[in-house]
């Protein structure tokens, strides 16, 4: 793989052969494995390394980028004047700052590149999914998912003078139990190997299989509903982008004339933190300005929002500069040129002061439903944020403070500002990962009056 040093001498070759203007280069890439399952058997097997090489002009308040993943001097250089040549016919913007020349207030993260991941190997991956096969078979199920590892690199050098690094590892597990008419699942991800325990996920996905055979067709309706990390993370995540300042500035963000108000209920509380210990992900941004810490929501209210270099200055000359809380280059900010400018990308809630286990949780439920995870979710209505979608892989009834049996799955209609002020119970946030949105340190939620519109047939 690349190195730092190897990637150093490649901008200060492309530096000195640079005709014009400001220049950035940004490197990543790294190599990555999958071993992939179905009908209890590997079915793929593949290992993948790549490096991308993107090239940056700015001059005279035009900006345009090339990207290659071939390395020779040619086709280096071949990246370089392509930029250059598109630099040249695009329209000035008098809001185009020249390149920093350091990211920033300096942020400390753990390491999150770990030996044992990198090291992986094919024998390694098999011998995980082999306990997975053998819990499927174990409860007559099917299974299929995918064990995957990988170890990569992100780096930033530019002609001001700015340059940083990050090396990380990560390692994930999906599985998927199926049943005659049920199916179970589970998923987690984490930067050391040794994290991940292929036969305690198993055990949980096969359990919610056989656990909900057989499903009960339940009416819809307001239920007290019981989300597992997963499902949190997947719906809360559709309302992130809405915290960048420039979706406030273009007006497209259910936060316009929101911040400093109380949105949510008293016990939420949500940061973006990129230094936190179950986090992952590279600590400086697009332009790499590094990301510091921020609080986006406090017992309720919306108070601050991330912003990139640019959206900083712009907001602070806006109307709305005493509408958005403090503004500040926050590192948050996407590779130029872009359109969408910034988004948090580190969500962590904060511990609740009475954290609850799930099993609590279900021992203080009269009646209602708890939901593994959500899919196929859509954004119906952006201002109050309503949201669609499906239960899936492990719903359940709930009765008298016990799971009951398994039921049919719901879709849903529900507005995460009404859904975030009805959480009655959290439990202690974990990292947790899903299929529709990113990684984050979540909290189960038991929530009230969560509605489910009709039901499904499987």
């Amino acid at each position: 793989m690349l190195t730092q040093s190897q990637a150093a001498d490649i901008f200060n070759k492309l530096r000195k052969s640079s005709s014009s203007g400001e220049l950035e280069v940004t490197f990543s890439g790294g190599r990555s494995s999958l071993t992939r399952f179905a009908n209890n058997v590997i079915h793929q097997n593949m290992t993948e390394e790549n490096t991308s090489v993107s090239v940056r002009i700015l001059k005279d308040g035009r900006t345009a980028r090339a990207t290659t993943n071939v390395l020779d001097d040619e086709s280096l250089q071949r990246a370089v004047t392509s930029a250059e040549n598109l630099a040249k016919v695009q329209e000035a913007d008098p809001d185009l700052l020249p390149m920093p020349s350091n990211g920033g207030p300096s942020t400390t993260i753990p390491s999150r590149h770990f030996a044992n991941t990198a090291n992986l190997t094919p024998q390694d991956r098999a011998s995980g999914v082999e306990k997975i096969v053998g819990t499927a078979k174990k409860h007559n199920l099917t299974t299929a998912g995918i064990f995957a590892s990988a170890e990569s690199y992100e780096g930033i050098f530019n002609s001001a003078g700015l340059h940083d690094w990050h090396m990380q590892t990560l390692a994930e597990i999906s599985i998927t139990m199926i049943g005659g008419d049920a199916s179970g699942w589970q998923k987690f991800n984490s930067p050391d190997a040794l994290h991940l325990d292929p036969l305690a996920l198993a055990e949980t996905a096969a359990r919610k299989a056989v656990d909900s055979a057989n499903p009960l067709d339940l009416a819809p309706g307001k239920y007290t509903v019981i989300l597992e990390p997963a499902a949190v993370l997947d719906i809360v995540g559709f309302m992130f982008w809405d915290f960048g300042g420039l979706s406030v500035l273009d007006q497209r963000s259910f936060l316009n004339d929101r911040v400093g108000k109380k949105l949510f209920g008293d016990n939420i509380n949500i940061w973006d933190d990129a230094s936190h210990p179950l986090q992952t992900g590279i600590p400086f941004d697009g332009e790499g300005m590094r990301r510091q810490p921020v609080q986006l929501v406090e017992n309720g209210v919306v108070r601050q929002l991330v912003h990139a270099r640019s959206t900083a200055e712009k907001l602070r000359k806006s109307e709305f500069a005493d509408k958005v809380g403090p503004v500040h280059a926050s590192g948050h900010g996407f590779q130029l040129p872009n359109e969408m400018g910034e988004m948090p990308i580190n969500i962590v809630f904060a511990a609740p002061a009475n954290p609850q286990t799930v099993d609590q949780m279900i021992a203080s439920t009269e009646r209602g439903v708890l939901v593994t995870r959500l899919w196929y979710i859509r954004e119906v209505e952006p201002y109050d944020k309503m949201m669609t979608g499906m239960t899936r892989d492990g719903t359940f009834l709930v009765e008298n403070g016990k799971i009951q049996r398994g039921i049919r799955n719901f879709r849903f209609n529900e507005s995460l500002l009404h859904m975030l002020s009805n959480v009655e119970a959290m439990s202690t946030p974990v990292r947790s990962t899903g299929e529709e949105s990113f990684d984050m340190v979540v909290p189960a939620m038991k929530v009230r009056d969560f509605n489910f519109t009709e039901t499904t047939k499987f």
